[in-house]
């Protein structure tokens, strides 16, 4: 086990470059970098939604030569992009990730200070969907083409069909003070006098807020992880050491936690590493949007668009090790939950 975990770290080194140099180089070709960006700004051409389409032209209508040197050495653009790129590189092998050009501040401050929205929405909807689909999924197993099985598939079906924006925006509608009842907030994570609050008062102005967010960012993901707890229960059921265990006399509670359980939650456990590490650091764009939320989702979308280099390399470097990490542990959870799962025969 030690010799393949060690394997898998060394193969992540390559995996990690690689990566990390195919997105570096696409950024050499994106038109609209922040030294286009800044000479536009300078020659009063516009913002750096301007320049995307040839802002280079335009700015260089008003600066000389030398200013541009100027600007080129400021943002480190006077040097070849393979050092440009050895040097990042060296900076991220001690988690210094440099400082971004439009928020003026380091990178990790930066994703810190986003990183409370995307956990919450995360972190609420993970715990949700494993809460509710692992007993449902099982229920209906057990059930299988039952008016229970039929019904709870139509509405989570429903559910998976509509994109959470939509079932988002719907929300706001109907419970946001859209056009019918305003029950709940529909802006940031707390109140403006949030601080004012005792600590109770603190929690439920927290959860009132949260309710709208991780309903619209959370329906969508209950069909996956319910059928596939269904499917899997079922395919167990069906095997020949249950129709065993059951004319040996043991009552069908037995059956199914005893025997059934431990092997058919295989499937389910082993993703659970990654998707709680997942929940820690994703964000979505648009639930984001429309409920105001300044998470990791918004942080990732004005980077691109405002060609924020270091918070688009340095967020993409970090991410690609927790996602590098969560499959290695993902793989040994298969050995934790299945003693019969051994890698020694890979070594």
């Amino acid at each position: 086990m030690g010799f393949y975990i060690l394997k898998r770290f060394f193969l992540m080194i390559p995996t990690l470059v690689g990566v990390m140099l195919i997105t570096f180089a696409i950024t050499q070709f994106v038109p609209g970098g922040p030294v286009e960006r800044m000479m536009a700004q300078l020659s009063g051409y516009g913002t750096g939604g301007d320049t995307a389409g040839g802002g280079l032209y335009q700015g260089n209508k008003g600066l000389d030569q030398e200013r541009i040197e100027q600007l080129k050495t400021l943002y480190g653009f006077d040097q070849p992009p393979l050092t440009r790129f050895v040097t990042m590189m060296r900076q991220y092998l001690v988690f210094d990730f440099g400082r971004s050009y439009y928020h003026h501040m380091s990178v990790a401050q930066l994703v810190v200070s986003k990183l409370p929205v995307s956990m919450s929405l995360g972190l609420w909807s993970f715990f949700i969907v494993y809460s509710v689909c692992v007993p449902l999924g099982i229920a209906k197993a057990v059930r299988d083409g039952s008016t229970f099985d039929t019904l709870t598939s139509a509405v989570i079906l429903i559910g998976y069909a509509v994109p959470g924006f939509v079932l988002g925006i719907v929300l706001i509608v109907l419970f946001g003070g859209g056009s019918f009842w305003s029950v709940f907030p529909l802006r940031g994570l707390v109140s403006d006098n949030w601080h004012e609050l005792d600590f109770i008062a603190k929690i439920l102005d927290y959860l009132w807020h949260m309710v709208l967010p991780v309903t619209a960012s959370t329906v969508g993901s209950l069909a996956v992880m319910t059928l596939l707890t269904k499917n899997s229960f079922l395919e167990e059921i069906r095997k020949q050491y249950v129709v065993t265990a059951r004319a040996k006399g043991l009552e069908e509670g037995q059956v199914l936690y005893k025997h059934v359980f431990r092997n058919a939650i295989i499937p389910i456990i082993t993703g659970f590493p990654g998707s709680f590490i997942t929940a820690f650091f994703t964000g979505s764009l648009l639930i984001e949007t429309i409920f105001s939320l300044d998470g990791m989702g918004l942080l990732a979308y004005e980077s691109v668009m405002n060609r924020d280099y270091p918070v688009v390399l340095g967020t993409l470097y970090f991410f690609t090790i927790i996602g590098l990490v969560s499959r290695l542990l993902s793989d040994l959870s298969y050995v934790m939950v299945d003693p019969r799962i051994s890698f020694e025969g890979r070594q």
